[in-house]
């Protein structure tokens, strides 16, 4: 896709923004979304930013039948000079192209991508959320838009990019979140998709997902597909516990989503000179801790959430309270570190932050 030469055709018609103070988790979209199309043997191309409207697909696509389809989460952030924030944008384009590999469609360039949601961005600035605590949720995708029943690649592809100006993900906030482990349905394993993000993960969690939902629990936290012993991931994080003074989680296996913020709190905690460990971590020896009083703390950690503090597990019946079912102290030292380098009250000591001025007026 040649992003230097983006078409862009603006709305006639603006959208009524959302109030702020109630901004429910992806159901607001903005007024324009960002648009190109792959050819097979002509590659991407015909980059533009178009106004939001509904996709018109063949029925036959392949999208729909055979599930070629990936997507990326990332969130822009206005911070109190008013500049618009990405947080390490260029991993999640990295993910993407991982994720595209694995489903057999055509990478992107990274490169390419990045200057096309920046030109998004100038756009839509307008849309980039002020009030504390909210930011503007990105959704790029790819889908597989050749008519045709059969498996195998489609030769046409569609990658978009659209954005939902959000609140919190949880409705408890940075508050404890119950957790359900699930023994019954399996997410993935390796040599699957489960390292990919693509819809058919998600689409496998939903009916663990609905059963937790009906017990009060948040998440279900998934265990290996094999032995369904060791913890793998929750449905929409990585996670990590803090045992009699080490930091945990679970080792990337080729079952397990690489997240973005997962990788950023383990460098951000070697950073600090505070040690953590990537390893197989089992049920067996997540009980033992917490009957020892060994396991101090649980959290979550992905793009929608940030750091998620796990309040309560549920295994086989037995339920397992994390610290009292409060916010342990490193769970809230992380997550204030990294919403601060997000938002730019803290220095981004790190290089994680792509920055643009709102420069929307110069192309309205």
């Amino acid at each position: 896709m040649t992003t230097s030469k983006i078409e862009i055709n603006l709305t006639n018609s603006r959208k009524e923004k959302p109030n702020e103070e109630n901004l429910v988790f992806g159901r607001h979209f903005t007024d324009h979304m960002f648009v190109a199309d792959y050819v097979k043997g002509m590659g991407w191309q015909n980059a533009r930013i178009t106004p939001y409207a509904p996709i018109s697909l063949d029925p036959a696509s392949i999208v729909f039948h055979y599930g070629q389809t990936v997507f990326e989460g990332l969130k822009a952030y206005r911070s109190k000079d008013q500049s618009i924030r990405l947080f390490r944008p260029e991993e999640n384009f990295r993910r993407l192209n991982q994720s595209l590999d694995r489903l057999c469609m055509p990478q992107i360039d990274e490169a390419n991508a990045l200057e096309g949601l920046l030109e998004l961005l100038k756009v839509e600035e307008e849309w980039i959320p002020k009030l504390e605590g909210n930011s503007l949720y990105i959704r790029p995708f790819v889908i597989a838009t050749e008519a045709f029943l059969g498996v195998a690649p489609a030769t046409t592809y569609q990658f978009y990019i659209i954005l939902s100006p959000v609140g919190s993900y949880y409705e408890e906030g940075i508050h404890p979140v119950k957790i359900l482990v699930e023994n019954e349905f399996v997410r993935a394993v390796k040599g699957g998709t489960g390292g990919a993000k693509t819809a058919g993960n998600y689409a496998s969690a939903l009916k663990a997902q609905e059963t937790a939902s009906s017990q009060g629990y948040s998440q279900v936290m998934w265990l290996d597909g094999v032995e369904r012993k060791y913890v793998e991931e929750v449905g929409s994080m990585n996670i990590f516990f803090k045992i009699d003074g080490e930091v945990v989680t679970p080792a990337i296996n080729g079952s397990i989503l690489e997240g973005i913020t997962r990788k950023s709190i383990i460098e951000l905690l070697a950073h600090w000179g505070t040690p953590v460990t990537e390893r197989k971590v089992s049920m067996d020896e997540l009980a033992e801790a917490h009957n020892s009083g060994k396991l101090e703390e649980v959290f979550g950690t992905g793009t929608a959430a940030v750091i998620s503090p796990v309040g309560e597990l549920n295994w086989n019946g037995k339920t397992m309270r994390i610290n009292d079912g409060i916010t342990g102290a490193l769970s809230k030292k992380l997550y204030d570190a990294l919403t601060k380098i997000q938002t730019g009250e803290n220095e981004d000591s790190l290089n994680w932050i792509t920055s643009l001025s709102p420069t929307y007026e110069e192309i309205k």
